[in-house]
């Protein structure tokens, strides 16, 4: 039999329905996987028992023939998403060990769908950061290495542990939330396939608040087909999220294998940086080439508020943290720190609990805020978001169907390597993708080639809002053509 840990989804979906093995041979070879890979960091907490309670009940399920869409597949939980008597953590000290007593929308969703927890997955603290270097447990390791080198990489962030498993192959699929580029950054650093949903078309109800207006969840997987698989489980109206759309979701699998001929795809001339790797460059020209061999139209397009966009978001992002993190006091649950008054006890809980990152976005949030401020950063900052989403809406006015970039402006860096001294060289690692987040857009990264030293590079498709089916059809071509990659053992 083949190894079960290296199937895709899809490729497990009909082994199950084909009963040439169970749900709980597939998870046990899951949980035996996670066992030899604690040096990537990638779950925070494993949950063996309630994995294999939940195979065996997903098999009695098949053995009747009431199969769900992922009947029996195991898959990994960011530690963002609240799980009902599971520790939550949000990979902060602050929450303690918070277990929550409700389920988030997304992962109930999951578990009515028949899927099954392996466990939670490592993240940067409350979502920020771009190396999953901030979490109170530690980075988590990419299971890709440099060429001939014994350096540890990161995996990105902030779903590092969600794309570090699902790359070693610990996990079938993985949640992931996405505010300025968490899932397409890590997947493209991975060489696994990440999907940022148009805002609204995932529930954020259970999810642990990082930034409201930019926050979307969305899977990491092995292929755009298993990423469709999850995204329609996932995604659906909830009434418990007042952002939440109510539009049908569509059978995002039945896209794959589309033709795309006659599809225009934009070619931003604003995303081509001063000083952009050769290598990058020339992915782009190849993804390009690839969609113009399917019948697809190249045509150039032009952004110009791009330069302004992780400007902005560095103002909007820790502003709406700032409001967010606010609820984090001592007093209701998590960590609390005496103090001689009610103020101390805040300021000696807030201190002792939140890391260095968390503690820089929450008073830059903080401070563009206050009175004085507000008109100068926060207020300026939205107009010129109004400005990013308006150079979108002009382009697919013009009858562009998508828009084609690069996912990241570097492959893997090693950890440690970046943003010790100057956090801005951390924060430009989200270049290419938190236009998408400011306008709402759904993006999708898709593994395209390898660098020089044999690290994964990705490609960025930027869609219509709620057309994430032309990003899997398009996103599928790119995967035919270049192939999939899985790195060399090393754990």
């Amino acid at each position: 039999m083949t190894d079960l840990t290296s199937l895709t989804l899809a490729e497990a979906r009909k082994g199950l329905a084909d009963k040439t093995f169970t749900s709980l041979e597939l998870t046990d070879a899951h949980l035996d996987a996670i066992e030899a890979a604690r040096v990537l960091n990638a779950f925070v907490m494993e949950t063996p028992d309630q994995a294999r309670s939940m195979a065996r009940a997903a098999d009695e399920k098949i053995a009747k023939g009431d199969v769900g869409p992922l009947a029996g597949i195991p898959l990994g939980i960011k530690d963002l998403f609240a799980t009902k008597g599971v520790r939550t953590t949000a990979c902060s000290k602050i929450l303690g060990n918070f277990v929550p007593t409700y389920e988030s929308t997304v992962t109930s969703q999951l578990w009515r769908d028949g899927a099954v927890m392996l466990g939670k997955l490592n993240n940067d603290e409350f979502a920020m950061g771009s190396a999953n270097e901030t979490s109170c447990f530690g980075p988590v390791g990419n299971p890709w290495r440099r060429e001939g080198s014994n350096t540890t990489l990161v995996p990105g962030g902030s779903s590092g542990g969600s794309a570090s498993a699902v790359a070693a192959l610990l996990c079938m699929g993985a949640t992931a939330t996405d505010t300025g580029g968490s899932i397409r950054q890590p997947a493209a650093f991975t060489a696994t396939v990440g999907i940022k949903p148009t805002y609204g078309r995932c529930s954020r109800w259970g999810i642990v608040a990082f930034a409201s207006s930019l926050d979307q969840a969305g899977p990491i997987a092995r292929s755009v087909r298993d990423a469709a698989m999850l995204l329609r489980s996932m995604a659906g109206h909830d009434p418990k999220d007042t952002t939440s759309v109510d539009i049908a979701v569509p059978d995002y699998e039945a896209a794959i294998g589309k033709s795309v001929k006659g599809m225009k795809i934009g070619i931003p001339k604003e995303y081509r940086l001063d000083g952009m790797p050769a290598e990058i460059e020339k992915l782009w020209s190849e993804g390009a080439a690839w969609l113009k061999a399917a019948g697809a139209e190249l045509v150039e397009v032009s952004l110009p508020h791009t330069k302004y966009a992780l400007p902005a978001y560095y103002i909007v992002a820790p502003a709406e943290a700032s409001s967010n993190l606010a609820r984090y006091d001592g007093v209701r649950y998590g960590l609390r720190e005496q103090g001689r008054n009610i103020i101390e006890l805040y300021e000696n809980t807030r201190a002792e609990g939140f890391g260095a990152e968390v503690r820089r976005r929450v008073m830059i949030g903080t401070y563009v805020l206050s009175a004085g401020y507000y008109d100068a950063y926060y207020l300026r900052a939205q107009k010129v978001r109004t400005l990013i989403k308006k150079d979108f809406e002009d382009c697919f006015a013009k009858g562009v169907d998508a828009i084609l970039t690069p996912a990241t402006p570097s492959a893997a860096f090693g950890i440690g390597e970046k943003g010790g001294t100057d956090p801005v060289e951390m924060y430009l690692n989200d270049i290419f993708t938190v236009t998408v987040n400011m306008a709402g857009l759904p993006g999708i990264a898709v593994p395209a080639g390898k660098d020089r030293q044999g690290l994964p590079l990705g490609l960025q498709l930027i869609g219509r809002p709620f057309d994430e089916e032309t990003l899997f059809s398009l996103g599928e071509v790119i995967e035919q053509a270049a192939g999939r990659f899985t790195p060399t053992r090393w754990w």
